[in-house]
């Protein structure tokens, strides 16, 4: 679905406000994604977990995990509930507090994954990589500039 956009010139895009269009960005593209993943009964704290233990199998503990993704979540999740939840489903084991996904735990992850695909397919519509790459540069200075950390994550 390509979206034909008026062109403005320099100096009116210059002067848009930065946290207006990346507020509406942020709100589009994770109503997009979470829409997506609640149609396996996840949300995203439920696939940022499967994505980080099925990384590294047997490394995750939980306070080692919720350490790393508190830091994204913008819900204040209960992370212990989200590793239980998985654990119920038959998703996720815990073997000496290691975590691990089960078979039909990384089944619902790559379910998930292409549910994901979707949307960054439908968002980089029309945006060449080079474009996307200098938004994602100009994003990581300006976090950097307030404060934050402009690093993209391990």
């Amino acid at each position: 679905m390509s979206v034909t956009l008026k062109e403005y010139s320099q100096e009116e895009l210059a002067a848009q406000p930065i946290g207006a269009w990346t507020g509406m960005a942020c709100r589009l593209v994770v109503g997009a994604i979470r829409e997506q993943l609640a149609v396996e009964d996840l949300t995203q704290p439920h696939w940022w977990t499967l994505n980080h233990v099925a990384a590294k199998p047997g490394k995750w503990t939980r306070a080692a995990l919720i350490a790393r993704l508190t830091k994204w979540d913008d819900l204040g999740t209960d992370f212990h509930g989200v590793f239980d939840d998985l654990v119920g489903r038959g998703w996720l084991t815990e073997d000496a507090g290691l975590m691990t996904l089960t078979e039909a735990g990384e089944g619902g992850r790559l379910r998930a994954r292409e549910r994901n695909l979707r949307v960054h397919r439908q968002v980089h519509e029309g945006v060449e990589t080079a474009d996307f790459v200098t938004t994602i540069n100009v994003l990581r200075r300006m976090v950097a500039n307030l404060g934050g950390d402009g690093n993209l994550p391990d």
